[in-house]
């Protein structure tokens, strides 16, 4: 089959995708849920008994002396039941945001604290399972990634050890910047992995890695345009450095079938004369291959 263009050839690309399926089902996430969340529920309860608005109240939640993790469930708390439109990933920052200027912005759509005081003076344990579920909605968001990556990591290092070595984190954990591993290299291009030699650490390749359990549309052009631009930078300073880096988009799940993923997908494919290659956990054997790497095709 030919490299340039592999998913092109692809007739039904069902057929090569990984499903993952790490998630919780009702009703089992029910019990899951409330242990996780009950204590944070009931911390929650007390500080609204306790503050005098709702503003006093995010500024309790984001006090220095509550740890983080708390913290965070708390202020999932804060934007389920006060105000929706108050970002959490804003909030969490206590150090870099104050509390008034979140008040400022967002303080005219608090619910008033005297209405929360009537809703949690009295938590049903039915109430609270609602809640718990509510809050680890998208608790699992990003985990079959990470099982996508350990997935990849331990097929490359079974099939290529002591050839080739594989870098970067296979669950949560910090991506690896381009430019910490490649000489010159400037800019933000954080990457999944990196590929380097086995006998000098030369760098061959960087990969970037994603599951989609769904996606279509908007979301698709999105992602398809940052793909695109990160392949712009890395051969622009290879041009520039007159080296060769290889690119792999380790892409898969159920909505990277969806027809315009797809077609995006395929046109990333075989980009920069094949230096560029997209595949699946199952098209890996086929596509990323020693000779690939090292640069004869």
């Amino acid at each position: 089959m030919p490299t340039q263009g592999f998913l092109r050839t692809i007739a039904n690309p069902h057929s090569v995708i990984t499903v993952i399926d790490n998630g919780l089902r009702f009703p089992e996430a029910i019990a899951v849920m409330k242990a996780k969340y009950n204590d944070d529920i009931l911390y929650f309860a007390r500080l609204v008994d306790s503050s005098t608005s709702s503003a006093d109240l995010l500024a309790k939640i984001r006090s220095g002396n509550i740890v983080g993790s708390t913290r965070m469930s708390l202020l999932k708390l804060f934007r389920r039941c006060v105000s929706t439109v108050c970002d959490t990933e804003a909030s969490k920052k206590i150090r870099t945001i104050p509390t008034e200027r979140i008040v400022e912005t967002c303080g005219h759509t608090f619910k008033p604290i005297s209405t929360l005081k009537a809703q949690f003076a009295h938590l049903t344990d039915e109430l609270v399972a609602v809640l718990s579920v509510s809050m680890g909605e998208y608790d699992s968001r990003g985990q079959q990634g990470y099982v996508l990556t350990g997935l990849f990591f331990d097929w490359f290092e079974e099939h290529f050890h002591e050839e080739f070595t594989i870098q970067g984190p296979r669950g949560s954990g910090p991506d690896v910047e381009l430019r910490t591993v490649v000489r010159d290299f400037t800019g933000a291009c954080p990457c999944d992995f990196v590929i380097r030699n086995y006998s000098d650490s030369q760098v061959l390749a960087v990969g970037f890695a994603r599951y989609d359990s769904t996606r279509g549309g908007a979301q698709s052009d999105d992602r398809t345009g940052g793909n695109v631009n990160k392949v712009d930078k890395i051969r622009d300073y290879c041009t520039k450095h007159n080296t060769l880096l290889r690119i792999v988009f380790l892409s898969d799940g159920p909505g990277l079938t969806h027809p315009d993923t797809w077609t995006e997908a395929s046109e990333l494919d075989g980009l920069w004369e094949d230096n560029v290659r997209v595949c699946t956990l199952k098209l890996a054997p086929e596509r990323i291959t020693r000779q690939w790497l090292r640069g004869s095709r």
